[in-house]
């Protein structure tokens, strides 16, 4: 049953990224890595839902959403980014999505890194390590990397951070190709969690297979 959540809180996590708080009501239930069908609760937009995942934990008593604003689409996440404390949102029930099944790679492009933080932050709540894990997080340039201190700050997370956009910088730069992922990448020994624009997950995917990763190994965002 669709739920309606108020807004509690907006701060700017990059220039074009924002967090959002809501209140979460007493019952609501998600695991680290679902998402939720949004929609602005303001006439002319209630019928726009659009696909985000909490990069909160269950177990904080809030719902807190990272959201990227694209002002050229003059869509739902513009709106998004303007929306004050008291504002409202419509929220579904949720659906499966990444899970975590285990130490790996975390293979990230832009805001498709979202559903990673709350799965790496249970792990770290559950295990006090992400041992064994790495961030693979391709980004335009260095001000759009999300959380970027968080990640660096992880305990036993390995981060590699790339930009596109961006010719000098204090990150590696250039795309997630078959080069780097064969030199990051040991098949067999971990998932590789895939999450961006669905080209790119295509790409990866691929070339995962290319570089000898089991099918079985590869876990990317599945539609019930």
């Amino acid at each position: 049953m669709p739920q309606t959540l108020t807004l509690q809180a907006i701060e700017k996590v990059t220039p074009d990224v924002n967090r959002l708080t809501f209140t979460m009501p007493q019952g609501m239930r998600y695991r680290p890595g679902q998402a939720f069908d949004v929609a602005l609760d303001k006439e002319g937009w209630r019928g726009e839902k659009r696909p985000f995942t909490p990069t909160s934990l269950p177990s904080e008593g809030k719902l807190e959403f990272t959201i990227k604003s694209y002002p050229e689409h003059d869509g739902v996440t513009e709106q998004i980014g303007k929306m004050q404390p008291g504002d409202k949102i419509i929220v579904d029930e949720p659906w499966g999505a990444i899970s975590d099944e285990g130490k790996g790679w975390f293979i990230a492009g832009g805001a498709g890194v979202t559903p990673f933080v709350a799965i790496m932050r249970q792990r770290l709540a559950d295990k006090g390590t992400l041992e064994g894990c790495e961030l693979i997080f391709s980004n335009s340039t260095e001000a759009d990397i999300i959380y970027r201190d968080e990640f660096e700050s992880m305990p036993g997370l390995s981060t590699y951070f790339t930009v596109t956009d961006q010719k000098k910088a204090d990150v590696h730069t250039g795309q997630i190709d078959k080069a780097l992922l064969s030199d990051r990448i040991k098949p067999g020994k971990g998932k590789c969690y895939v999450c961006g624009p669905d080209d790119m997950i295509e790409e990866i995917v691929a070339t995962l297979g290319d570089i000898g990763v089991s099918e079985d190994d590869i876990v990317i965002e599945q539609f019930d």
